[in-house]
């Protein structure tokens, strides 16, 4: 796989003349949002001056109105950058997958399947919306992945009988294979119980999970503190997640510095990077020309594809069965 010198080269010089096409129509788009926007808001203000004499700004009329001018606002921005979006993954994004690697498949409008990602076990909650986009699929160095950018939701009701959505994950979501079937399911989740309650409290909150399999202790200090473990083999796990392994997974989330999934389950791997937007989508209000945008995007196709490498997944860590 490229280094990300090698890519950072390919982006400035063939891709550059792409990059100078949709840099323009990039500014063309946030002088036109400039204009509507400046329209938009002496409109939503002398609105409220009018809503304010006549009838009262909190009057639900009045706040169905506010509501009114955002929903156009959000429709308009998405009209005026939905073309741009898919120049930019035409022109950019599936050259910049196929300079890593001409065997992977990209797809802009694609996504995991949600039965891979509820075969997971990382998110114990029913799923009620499930959406996303940028798909890739391929192999690296003889294993076989697919990714793409997830939005998981679940929906709840409030005492007035008013539907709330809520976000589940929000983030890049991979299933890589790997040369080991397991019998047992083996679950990885950042450690926020000690993070926000102590060890102690943390400790024992994480021992009476309820939706959970058993809490399996490890004996990595750096690794536990980071991380909690539960599955319905400990011997198993403890297999899985060896000294190194784990030394493994603790400097790839130094490197993400997004909360990280993990999960073994059959003979796959299951990671999710909690982003909580997309990664690939174009910026609008940056320069396509600068360094630091396009490092973000190298970056992002490097961390994530880079997982085989990370890991070692390439190598034959566990005989098969």
């Amino acid at each position: 796989m490229k280094s990300t010198s090698e890519l950072t080269d390919f982006y400035y010089k063939e891709l550059y003349p792409s990059l100078e096409e949709l840099e323009k129509t990039r500014v063309e788009i946030v002088s036109r949002l400039q204009w509507y926007g400046g329209m938009g808001v002496v409109a939503f203000l002398l609105t409220a001056i009018w809503l304010g004499k006549n009838i009262g700004l909190f009057n639900p009329l009045s706040m169905a109105t506010f509501l009114g001018f955002f929903a156009i606002g959000g429709f308009t921005y998405r009209f005026m950058t939905q073309g741009y979006a898919k120049d930019f993954k035409t022109k950019v994004i599936t050259p910049l997958i196929g300079a890593i690697d001409p065997h992977l498949l990209y797809n802009p409008d694609f996504m995991i399947s949600q039965h891979l990602f509820e075969r997971s076990k990382l998110f114990n909650h029913s799923i009620d919306r499930y959406s996303g986009n940028d798909y890739v699929k391929g192999s690296i160095d003889g294993v076989p992945l697919e990714f793409s950018d997830i939005h998981a939701e679940y929906q709840t009701r409030d005492s007035k009988g008013r539907t709330q959505w809520h976000t589940l994950f929000r983030g890049l979501f991979l299933v890589a294979e790997f040369n080991k079937y397991f019998k047992a399911k083996t679950v990885i989740l950042p450690d926020q119980a000690e993070k926000s309650f102590g060890t102690l409290i943390g400790g024992w909150l994480q021992s009476h999970n309820f939706s959970r399999d058993d809490l399996i202790r490890l004996d990595d200090p750096a690794f536990e503190k980071a991380f909690v473990v539960y599955g319905n083999d400990p011997i198993e796990a403890r297999y899985i997640l060896s000294h190194s392994m784990m030394k493994r997974i603790l400097e790839f989330q130094k490197k993400v510095s997004y909360p990280l999934f993990i999960s073994f389950v059959q003979n796959h791997i299951h990671v999710g990077i909690g982003t909580k937007k997309d990664l690939f989508e174009p910026a609008i209000f940056t320069s396509l020309l600068d360094y630091k945008q396009a490092m973000e995007y190298i970056n992002t196709l490097r961390y994530t594809i880079g997982i085989i490498e990370e890991l070692k997944l390439n190598e034959k860590l566990w005989s098969k069965v």
